[in-house]
């Protein structure tokens, strides 16, 4: 991988993060967002698996290493500013939210209120095993 080419595009934040949005690539659905730096992506392209970066606990964290619920990368996208991404990923296990919920955007806004959208199909404790990011 010529690492300088791939990454001379990507505008990273003073922190030297690159927020990513996980789409389900069969079906479209927004599973999730999260995070990621150089190494993170880096690994991301070898792997070709989800490799983010925790900022909770300062480190790199492969989707799926403690669930199960890999996401398995199809195509990787960079908006226009090159300050945004979209992986298109194949979602093992169906959950990709820690809450244990398929998409992490299951609340609705419904006139004033929020309303939750999406049902638990998996532990909490499981989904993820990052509490929470």
């Amino acid at each position: 991988m010529n690492r300088r080419q791939i990454f001379q595009q990507v505008s990273f934040n003073g922190e030297g993060l690159i927020p990513v949005i996980a789409q389900d690539a069969d079906n479209g659905d927004v599973l999730m967002m999260a995070w990621m730096n150089e190494e993170s992506l880096a690994a991301t392209i070898a792997e070709q698996r989800a490799v983010y970066w925790s900022r909770s606990r300062r480190k790199l964290w492969r989707k799926g290493e403690q669930s199960g619920n890999t996401q398995w990368v199809r195509e990787i996208h960079l908006d226009c500013d090159g300050d945004a991404m979209l992986l298109k990923v194949e979602q093992q296990g169906g959950i990709a939210c820690h809450t244990g919920r398929r998409s992490c955007f299951f609340r609705k806004l419904t006139g004033e209120r929020w309303q939750i959208a999406g049902e638990t199909t998996g532990s909490p404790s499981e989904s993820c095993g990052n509490g929470g990011e």
